[in-house]
C-alpha cells in the first residue's frame, strides 16, 4: 500500500516538474523572440536609413565646354577683380550648354535645359577666373555641379516608366542626361558639400556645417552648466545634506523633473531667458542652459546612484584615520564613483545631442546658412536641421535627411562607447 502511495505521489512530482519546466521553457523562448523582434525592428529601420541616406554622399557633375571670352563675359580685355566677380558668368554656362544641345529653341526647353546645372556653377567660374584672370579669352572643359533633380536621375532614382506629369525630371531631361552620359561628360564623386557647407534652399548645395557648429557649442554649454551643477548637487544630497522632510521634498522633486517632457523646458527657456532676461534667441547660449535644465535630473540621479554605490568601508577607513569629511568625499568616494558619474553624464549629454521640442520653442529652427563663431550667434542644431529637411518636399532633402540621421546616430554611438571606455578605464584604476 506504502509502496503505491510513493508511487502515485512521484508520478505527481515528476508531471508537476514536466509542466514547470514547460513553462520555463517557453518563457524563454517568449523572451528570445521578443529579442529578436527587437533586433528585426531596429534591423530594418537602420537598413531603411542607411539605403536612403547613402546616396546623399555622392554627387554628379557635368563636364561644358566654356568660352571665357571677355565679350561673353561682358568685361573689358583687362578687367579688375570687381569687374571679374560682377561679370556674367550665369551667361557663360547657358550658352555652354546651347552649344552642346543647339536643337534646344523654345523657351520652356532652354528653361528645363539650363536646370541641368546647379545654380552654385557660375560662383565656380567667378572663383576659378579670380584665382587665374588669364582664363579670359579661352575655352575650357569645366565640370560644374549638377542640379539635384538631375543628379537624381543619374544616381537611379527617377523611375523614368512613371508618367512625365508625375515626376521631376522630364523625359526631354533624361535624353539630354542620357546623351552627357554616353558622351562621357558626367561623373560621380564623393559629396564634400555635405560636410563643408551650410544649410540651403537648394539640395545639392545644402549640408551640416552650420548644425555640426550649433550642436558643438550647444552641448558645451550644457555640459559647462549640467555636469559641475549636477555632481555638486549629488555630493550634497548624499553626503552632507541632513535626512528631513525638506530634503525628501527636493529629492521627490529631482526624480519628477526626470520625467518632465522636454517641450515644457523649451516653454521655461522662452518665457525666462528670452522674454525676461532678454537673451539672444536662434543662439546656442539659451539652447545649451534649457538642455542643461533638461539634463540636470539625470546627471543628478546617476551620479547619486554612483555614489551610493561605494562600499561603506572607504568612509569608515578614510575617518579613522583621521580624514574630514570632504577630504573623505572628494579624495576617496568620489574617485571610486567617477565611472558612473562620467556614465551618467555621457549619457545625458547623448539624450541632449538628440533633442528638438525645446530647441524649437526658443527659435532654433530658423533657416541658417553661416557657421556660428560663437555661443550667441544665431545657429541650428543638428535634430532641428533634420526636421527642417524632412519637411521639404525636394528628393534631395530626403536623402539629405537620412544621411543627417547616419551622422547624428554615429555621434550618439561614440558617445556611449566613450562612455564605456571610461568607465572601464576608471575602473581599473
Amino acid at each position: 500500500m506504502s509502496d503505491s502511495r510513493q508511487s502515485s505521489t512521484t508520478l505527481a512530482i515528476q508531471a508537476s516538474l514536466k509542466k514547470r519546466y514547460a513553462r520555463e521553457r517557453r518563457f524563454q523562448w517568449y523572451g528570445r523572440l521578443a529579442v529578436l523582434t527587437g533586433f528585426i525592428f531596429l534591423f530594418i529601420l537602420l537598413a531603411d536609413i542607411i539605403v536612403k541616406g547613402s546616396p546623399a554622399f555622392t554627387q554628379h557633375y557635368i563636364e561644358l565646354d566654356i568660352d571665357f571670352s571677355a565679350e561673353m563675359l561682358g568685361v573689358g580685355e583687362n578687367p579688375s577683380a570687381e569687374e571679374i566677380a560682377s561679370a556674367d558668368f550665369l551667361a557663360v554656362v547657358k550658352d555652354s550648354l546651347r552649344e552642346q544641345f543647339p536643337d534646344v529653341t523654345g523657351r520652356s526647353e532652354k528653361k528645363a535645359l539650363y536646370r541641368l546645372i546647379s545654380i552654385r556653377a557660375e560662383y565656380t567660374l567667378r572663383d576659378m577666373v579670380l584665382a587665374d584672370p588669364g582664363l579670359i579669352g579661352t575655352h575650357k572643359n569645366v565640370w560644374l555641379l549638377a542640379h539635384a533633380e538631375a543628379g537624381s536621375y543619374l544616381k537611379g532614382q527617377v523611375d523614368v516608366t512613371a508618367p512625365e506629369a508625375e515626376r521631376r525630371v522630364k523625359d526631354a531631361q533624361v535624353a539630354w542626361l542620357d546623351t552627357l552620359r554616353a558622351e562621357g561628360r558626367t561623373e560621380s564623386r564623393f559629396n564634400s558639400t555635405f560636410f563643408l557647407s551650410g544649410d540651403s534652399r537648394e539640395p545639392e548645395l545644402a549640408g551640416i556645417k552650420a548644425a555640426l557648429y550649433g550642436s558643438f557649442f550647444t552641448l558645451m554649454v550644457t555640459f559647462c552648466l549640467a555636469f559641475p551643477i549636477g555632481v555638486m548637487a549629488a555630493i550634497y544630497l548624499e553626503e552632507f545634506a541632513p535626512r528631513n522632510r525638506l530634503t525628501d521634498l527636493i529629492e521627490i522633486n529631482i526624480n519628477n523633473l526626470a520625467a518632465v517632457p522636454s517641450i515644457v523646458f523649451g516653454l521655461l527657456g522662452l518665457a525666462v531667458f528670452i522674454n525676461f532676461f532678454e537673451l539672444p534667441r536662434s543662439a546656442p547660449l539659451v539652447g545649451g542652459i534649457v538642455l542643461s535644465l533638461m539634463t540636470l535630473p539625470t546627471i543628478i540621479i546617476t551620479s547619486r546612484a554612483a555614489i551610493q554605490a561605494v562600499s561603506p568601508s572607504i568612509h569608515e577607513a578614510a575617518m579613522g584615520v583621521g580624514a574630514s569629511k570632504l577630504q573623505t568625499v572628494f579624495h576617496h568616494v568620489l574617485p571610486v564613483a567617477m565611472p558612473g558619474i562620467l556614465t551618467g553624464s555621457i549619457i545625458g549629454m547623448a539624450q541632449a545631442l538628440g533633442e528638438t521640442a525645446p530647441l524649437l520653442m526658443i527659435g532654433m529652427v530658423a533657416f541658417i546658412m553661416d557657421v556660428p563663431g560663437g555661443v550667441t550667434d544665431p545657429s541650428t542644431v543638428l535634430p532641428v536641421q533634420i526636421y527642417l529637411w524632412a519637411d521639404s518636399p525636394e528628393r534631395g532633402f530626403t536623402e539629405k535627411t537620412s544621411a543627417a540621421i547616419m551622422v547624428l546616430m554615429g555621434f550618439l554611438i561614440l558617445m556611449n562607447a566613450l562612455a564605456v571606455y571610461l568607465r572601464k578605464r576608471f575602473e581599473l584604476k
